[in-house]
């Protein structure tokens, strides 16, 4: 049983290769947390696919987690990260009052993504 939990949330889509990339994200978070034992991971959409955030959320508060971060999987905050996000996550808080339930910055709101982004289109846009 782990008591720490860390929910990647993404927007989702109908065609289910546009989730390669998260599921990849997820997996290797998964494996860098491996040693320590202690860290609960699961991927969660807002719509389109599954499952959503209330049943992933659901999942961890079940395995036991106490604390439970919720880390957006957007470039920015627009919208969904700043007004539907803080709903799900109060659903959630009554839900299950025993759990503490932090919400990170969004993704690309990070330096180490901004930079990675950067990176990618220099390394795209370079001529073979």
């Amino acid at each position: 049983m782990s008591s720490h939990g860390i929910l990647l949330f993404a927007h989702g889509a109908r065609d289910p290769a546009w989730a390669q990339p998260f599921e990849a994200a997820t997996e290797r978070l998964r494996q860098r947390l491996a040693p320590q034992g202690d860290t609960e991971v699961r991927l969660a959409f807002l719509e389109f696919m599954v499952p959503t955030l209330r049943d992933a959320g659901a999942e961890l508060a079940a395995s036991g987690c106490l604390h439970i971060t919720v880390v957006p999987l957007f470039l920015g905050a627009g919208g969904h990260v700043r007004k539907d996000l803080p709903a799900l996550m109060d659903e959630l808080a009554a839900r299950y009052p025993g759990v503490q339930w932090r919400l990170s910055r969004a993704v690309g709101e990070t330096e180490l993504l901004i930079q990675a982004l950067a990176d990618s289109a220099w390394s795209l846009s370079r001529p073979d």
